[in-house]
């Protein structure tokens, strides 16, 4: 686990980047953002991913965030070392809720090894502590896997559902290139009554899809990203009762400072540009994602 730093770790960039080639990525935080005026919460991050030039350890990471107006988090499982780490932060800080799973590329690495259904049992039991509220990041990645692998993904996400059902917690989706699979495959298992679409990444058709089903769609900084047209016309027609928030971090950091590493702290970028992109009032988009939030992991407290 990292060590902690204080929360002036993330906002003083600017000696370090002076020494960093242009050519390689920036490894200093960026500066804070203006604080939101209504709290809400990063629906999805990994704080065992270090990235960055200094470790940054989980208080002071969530303090950095509560400065801002980002008042909790869900930390993300992507293996059983990952999603193990996760059982233990979530009782590190309360600030903190868990969701456990095998990642979509990761799957077919443990069929490979012929641990697949071991994996798949140790992450049930794991779900079973109160603090971890879903059964993610799991679905489908038709951009790293091919051939065989896509079955064992398949299977693996089949079985997460099924996990996800009987122990009626949320389930978290990674889809990437595989919108209408995804689709396809909740529906003939049965989704399970709160489904989060985690770094949404489809167009309005798939948006209009989640108002249908009631799925939740989970908006990360791709969406200020210049190419991101896609985003932004599914946000437009997203039933807001269904959007959240989410960095995805270290990954995807919002312009202006995309390149560098990504935190918590970092979700008033995309919140303002949510707003900006919907004519919406900061304070009331924030006021509903927070409410949304809750609706699909339950309380904080």
């Amino acid at each position: 686990m990292c060590t902690s730093l204080p929360p002036a770790a993330y906002q003083d960039p600017a000696a370090d980047d002076a020494q960093e080639p242009r050519s390689s990525r920036q490894k200093a935080f960026p500066p804070a953002p203006e604080p939101l005026p209504v709290p809400v919460m990063d629906n999805h991050t990994h704080l065992d991913f270090p990235d960055g030039k200094a470790p940054v350890g989980i208080s002071a990471a969530l303090d950095a965030a509560a400065a801002v107006g980002v008042q909790g988090a869900v930390q993300v499982g992507c293996d059983l070392e990952s999603s193990r780490f996760t059982v233990q932060a979530v009782d590190l800080d309360r600030r903190l809720l868990g969701a456990v799973a095998l990642h979509p590329n990761d799957a077919p690495r443990y069929a490979a090894r012929g641990q697949l259904e071991e994996a798949l049992a140790e992450i049930e039991q794991l779900a079973a502590h109160p603090r971890i509220r879903a059964i993610g990041e799991t679905g489908l990645d038709f951009y790293r896997t091919e051939g065989e692998g896509l079955a064992h993904q398949r299977h693996s996400f089949r079985r997460h559902i099924d996990i996800a059902k009987r122990l009626d917690l949320t389930l978290q989706i990674h889809d990437r290139d595989a919108h209408d699979d995804v689709v396809q495959v909740l529906r003939e298992e049965g989704a399970p009554e709160r489904v989060v679409f985690h770094c949404f990444s489809g167009d309005e058709d798939l948006a209009r899809t989640c108002n249908e089903e009631g799925w939740w769609m989970s908006f990360a900084g791709t969406l200020t990203f210049r190419n991101a047209a896609n985003l932004r016309a599914a946000l437009a027609v997203a039933d807001p009762e269904l959007v959240l928030v989410e960095t995805d971090a270290p990954f995807l950091t919002p312009h202006p400072h995309r390149g560098r590493p990504n935190a918590s702290y970092m979700v008033p970028y995309t919140v303002r540009a949510m707003a900006e992109l919907t004519g919406t009032d900061l304070a009331g988009l924030c006021a509903g994602i927070a409410a949304n939030t809750v609706k699909a992991y339950g309380s904080w407290d």
